[in-house]
């Protein structure tokens, strides 16, 4: 089979690629940059851009799988979904797994409504983004300064996520799930700083700055950290909606019952335990040393 993996040289798609050629699946690589792209040997790689289906008919040539995410490179949802979804079924494409973004847009509906056979994939925090989040600020000091050091999430490893999505797209008894994809624990901001610097062998901590705190120094244009939340904030706000500072601290300081619960489902489609915070933080501990 031949399986067509969108987003391919993301923090997800690249995970979903290894696993599919773990898995012995021909893979097929879309990204909008093919010179730039760098894959595993055996891994196709064509030109397309999501938000442009003119752009994707080659691509789905010859597939019978594929795994889609519901956002564009500027994070927002994908306007085109039903496009996207009727190219693939008259390419022939029977199974689809889909990464579920920030915001639901137009591709969710258009599969559900489709004649593919998909499921759904909702991880709640990536753990790799603690690379963006952390990595500068720990590289260069020992604290990670933000708001709600007690705010609490089950990440999960970004290689369990391309686990899910290549077990999906291989094997049947999937079609019509949603997965809601968590590590193993529940762990507050401050327990991770801690995690960390166990993995590294430092003395790091977790200062917690106070929502006016964070106003007054992160609105200053040049002051606001690279935290990947506000990537994707900035992008997915729709016009007229709160700067992205009071989105932040309204999504860390809101208790959200669905962000903090545990679920099997990684365990459940792979046949294995998801790995655990303190695995992914000894494997990555190179990105958060001094530098």
């Amino acid at each position: 089979m031949t399986v067509l993996v969108t987003g391919a040289t993301g923090t997800v798609g690249r995970q979903v690629v290894r696993h599919l050629l773990g898995r012995g699946a021909k893979v097929r690589a879309l990204t909008r940059d093919p010179a730039a792209a760098v894959l595993p040997a055996g891994v196709e790689v064509v030109a397309g851009d999501l938000t442009d289906a003119g752009t994707l008919e080659p691509a789905f040539d010859g597939v019978t799988a594929v795994h889609l995410i519901n956002f564009g490179g500027d994070y927002r949802p994908l306007p085109n979904g039903e496009q996207i979804v009727d190219l693939a079924v008259r390419a022939g494409v029977r199974r689809a797994s889909v990464l579920v973004g920030w915001q639901e847009g137009t591709l969710e509906a258009a599969v559900r409504a489709g004649a593919l056979e998909w499921t759904f994939l909702n991880p709640v925090q990536f753990m790799a983004n603690f690379l963006v989040d952390w990595g500068e600020p720990l590289r260069t000091g020992d604290r990670v300064r933000e708001p709600y050091g007690d705010r609490k999430s089950p990440p999960v490893d970004e290689s369990d996520i391309g686990a899910v999505a290549a077990t999906v797209l291989t094997e049947d008894g999937h079609a019509g799930e949603s997965y809601h994809l968590t590590g193993p624990e529940v762990l507050t901001a401050r327990q991770m700083v801690a995690i960390i610097g166990e993995a590294t062998g430092r003395s790091l901590r977790f200062e917690e700055l106070t929502p006016d705190q964070v106003r007054q120094e992160w609105s200053v244009p040049g002051r606001r950290p690279a935290l990947s939340v506000f990537r994707v904030l900035g992008q997915a706000a729709s016009p007229g909606a709160a700067d992205p500072v009071e989105l932040l601290l309204r999504l860390y300081g809101t208790p959200n019952e669905y962000g903090t619960t545990l679920t099997d489902h990684v365990e459940r489609v792979t046949g294995r335990p998801p790995r655990t915070y303190a695995e992914w933080a000894r494997e990555h501990a190179h990105h958060f040393r001094a530098a």
